[in-house]
């Protein structure tokens, strides 16, 4: 899924860029506070690590203005400040989860993990369908009880239509969630990836809408 990182700190970035790519997920990292407005209003994202101490701004600035338009985009704020009355702040503008810097990056993929599922409503950690059943924390895809071997475009496309089970997810959607742009790749490059989905986890787990997209639910798997 789609990430937002805003941290200015470029080491620090890619530190946390390079592992949650490798969790899954698709990054996008700017450094300063403009820029995440921008890449906020320009961007659907699934979530936004938000550092507080930003040049032309400040973390909780941008909150504010996501906050204001009514956005209920997950929010976690990664930060070195560490006060009881900051991280009270932080929450009372709107975040939902605070971590302080430094912390270990299996914690910060734990609590993004956890934000998800509470913003989805979702209580369960792993997503199912039929016999499939998707672990994020592990990166584990098994049917019948059984470890399917997928690729990471395969991962991100199978997670995201479980994530919206029993609502259609047009192919722009699933281009963002896997490459992070729509418009980009072959036509057909989506409809390949359900098309081993299915080899691998049955020919009734995604059902085809034609003309919009591909959805998971009745007479899955």
């Amino acid at each position: 899924m789609n990430i937002l990182l805003v941290e200015d700190d470029a080491m620090l970035a890619e530190a946390v860029r390079a592992g949650l790519i490798h969790d899954g997920w698709r990054v996008d990292w700017v450094a300063d506070a403009p820029l995440a407005k921008t890449a906020l209003v320009d961007h659907d994202f699934d979530a936004v690590l938000l550092d507080l101490g930003l040049p032309g701004g400040s973390g909780l600035g941008v909150l504010a203005t996501l906050r204001g338009r009514y956005d209920a985009t997950p929010v976690l704020i990664v930060t070195a400040r560490d006060k009881l009355s900051e991280r009270i702040a932080g929450l009372d503008a709107g975040a939902d989860d605070y971590i302080v810097k430094p912390f270990q990056l299996d914690e910060l993929c734990a609590r993004l993990r956890a934000v998800m599922r509470r913003s989805q409503g979702r209580v369960s950690p792993v997503l199912s369908c039929g016999t499939v059943v998707l672990d994020p924390a592990r990166r584990l895809v098994t049917r019948d009880g059984e470890p399917v071997a997928l690729s990471g475009h395969e991962f991100r496309t199978l997670m995201l239509l479980l994530e919206r089970q029993g609502r259609v997810v047009t192919r722009e959607q699933l281009e963002e969630a896997v490459y992070g742009s729509s418009g980009t790749i072959e036509s057909n490059t989506i409809a390949v990836y359900v098309h081993q989905l299915r080899r691998k986890l049955g020919e009734h787990l995604i059902v085809t809408v034609h003309g919009y997209g591909y959805r998971v639910g009745a007479g899955a798997a």
